[in-house]
């Protein structure tokens, strides 16, 4: 066997390690709990703004300053709610990179380290 299919047959095994390791599922599960809610309202918001549009027109044209409505306000506001979402999570991931730096540390322990 080739000293290259030495290390990917023992790549794999690693990752197959590591991906069934508790601390790689737990990973997964806390990234889970932030991307999936976040996801599902920038959609629902995003989407807003065209269905209450389409539904509640007159409700969407009411002015609020000046020949400003409150459609051009909502779709302003998706700007900063894209804006605020990627904050969260540029936030969240740090928490995300300390876990996976955690993980590959013991990783590389169990191997003998570097």
């Amino acid at each position: 066997m080739t000293e290259t299919k030495q290390l990917a047959d023992m790549n794999v095994t690693e990752w197959d390690r590591i991906a069934n390791s508790q601390e790689f599922k737990d990973l997964m599960a806390t990234k889970k709990v932030f991307i999936v809610p976040a996801f599902v309202f920038f959609i629902v918001y995003y989407f807003a703004l065209p269905v209450l549009v389409g539904y509640a027109p007159q409700f969407m044209a009411t002015k609020v300053i000046g020949n400003v409505n409150l459609a051009y306000l909502f779709a302003l506001s998706q700007f900063f709610m894209a804006w605020t979402v990627a904050w969260l999570y540029v936030k969240a991931a740090g928490d995300f990179d300390k876990l996976a730096k955690d993980i590959i540390d013991k990783s590389e322990l169990r191997r003998g380290g570097k």
